[in-house]
């Protein structure tokens, strides 16, 4: 009996020991709990990938929705402005026209001031001149006639 023959029968003993304690359904069911774990593992991350994606899909959504209401605010902001302009031009127009016809009317006013003082300055004269002209030409009854005449004629006119 040579060294290979025990090293052979060694072999067969240390391989009956193997299966007789089960070691093969042991690593087998160590490599089986591990391949599960892994598989539990990948599907986690699988799961955490799929929840991952559809958060990044709704903020990416709220972001639009964001974006999109800020436009629309600055858009709101924009008509709200350019009406405001508007109104504001607007306003000022109707206050320059309110100036303008007012001042029109002063002007128109201080016009006819000006004339009816022209007018009764002449009036006052052309009276002076005529009580003078009368005071020379006629004797005192006529002048006083004439003149009172003359001066009622004259306030009649003016009233």
């Amino acid at each position: 009996m040579d060294a290979t023959f025990w090293a052979t029968v060694g072999l067969v003993i240390f391989i009956g020991i193997i299966v007789y304690l089960k070691v093969p359904g042991k690593i087998g069911s160590t490599l089986d709990q591990r391949a599960e774990r892994i598989r539990n593992e990948l599907e986690e991350a699988r799961r955490l990938r799929e929840e991952a994606q559809q958060l990044l899909a709704e903020y990416q959504r709220k972001r639009k929705e964001a974006e999109q209401e800020a436009g629309d605010i600055v858009a709101a902001a924009k008509r709200e402005a350019s009406h405001l302009v508007e109104e504001a031009k607007a306003r000022t127009q109707e206050y320059v026209a309110r100036r303008t016809t007012l001042a029109e009317q002063k002007i128109a006013q201080a016009e006819r001031d000006a004339v009816n003082a022209v007018r009764s300055n002449a009036v006052d004269i052309a009276v002076a001149a005529a009580a003078k002209l009368l005071e020379e030409r006629a004797d005192a009854d006529v002048k006083a006639q004439l003149f009172k005449s003359s001066v009622d004629d004259v306030k009649a006119r003016m009233n």
